[in-house]
């Protein structure tokens, strides 16, 4: 049997199990450390016994609905290379607009930037690689999660600040941004999230009291003692979420103007406070 014979094969198992026909391909290509095109030149080629086995333990993982950055240890977010693992969550695309907005929002002037939620520090350590003047610190409430955060910044190279605290608990100063891409599911909402997600993800870093606004207000409750007179806020949200978080906002910084911003699909998914 060939490559892509079995490859197919094992396909329709993945894909009549819920997941991503797409994933396999993925796997294995990193798992054997191929680039696409050895990957296509080989689809011909008969399978070796132990590739047949790495194949059918692959599948059997993605049917089982393990993410497949867990399945590789890794996930690629901008230019970055991150380890992840089930006590962070695996950085969406989405979030790379966010970063992306923000860089494109502030120059290359000597900025402070607080990352709230970091995870694996997706969103810190993009903005330090591109922004390499500004000073960044990270924080997070799990510990477990900060230690995945500071592997990727010593795997990277970058000088970032991590700091274990419950939004602005073990945190001083004031920053000229703060960014945040917390909890934001509703509890009510749990049958909208992939079983991928529900079974091998931190429920801590999806779901949020108060129809996932709790951390929101959390942190804009005292936002006004931790952002510098001209500072900005930088969430992303859920797709349902605009309104509520443009309300939320006007009530605790009501000298801010309140965008809401829309993702590549055309759904709400961002929301920055600055000066009106």
């Amino acid at each position: 049997m060939t490559y892509g014979q079995l490859i197919s094969q094992l396909e329709d198992r993945v894909e009549a199990a819920g997941e991503e026909r797409a994933a396999l391909a993925y796997v294995f290509k990193e798992s054997k450390k191929w680039t696409t095109t050895e990957f296509v030149l080989n689809l011909q080629t008969p399978v070796p016994e132990s590739d047949c086995e790495l194949l059918e333990q692959i599948c059997d993982q993605l049917c089982q609905h393990v993410p497949a950055q867990h399945i590789t240890g890794k996930a690629y977010f901008r230019d970055l290379t991150l380890a992840v693992n089930e006590h962070v969550l695996i950085p969406r695309p989405e979030t790379e607009e966010l970063v992306e907005l923000i860089l494109a929002e502030n120059s290359g002037a000597d900025l402070t930037v607080l990352d709230i939620g970091t995870g694996s520090g997706a969103i810190a350590l993009a903005l330090k690689k591109a922004r390499p003047n500004w000073q960044v610190t990270a924080s997070d409430l799990s510990s477990k999660a900060l230690a995945i955060a500071q592997k990727n910044a010593q795997t990277e190279g970058l000088d970032v600040t991590f700091v274990q605290s419950d939004v602005y608990e073990n945190l001083a100063g004031q920053y000229d941004l703060i960014v945040s891409n917390p909890p934001y599911i509703a509890y009510a909402d749990e049958d909208e999230v992939g079983q991928n997600v529900l079974l091998h993800e931190p429920h801590s870093a999806l779901f949020a009291d108060k129809d996932g606004y709790a951390i929101y207000e959390q942190i804009l409750a005292d936002a006004k003692a931790h952002l510098t007179e001209s500072g900005k806020i930088y969430f992303e949200i859920g797709y349902k979420q605009g309104e509520g978080l443009q309300e939320l906002a006007a009530t605790y910084l009501p000298y801010k103007q309140v965008r809401v911003l829309k993702d590549a699909f055309d759904k709400d998914r961002m929301v920055v406070l600055d000066d009106k």
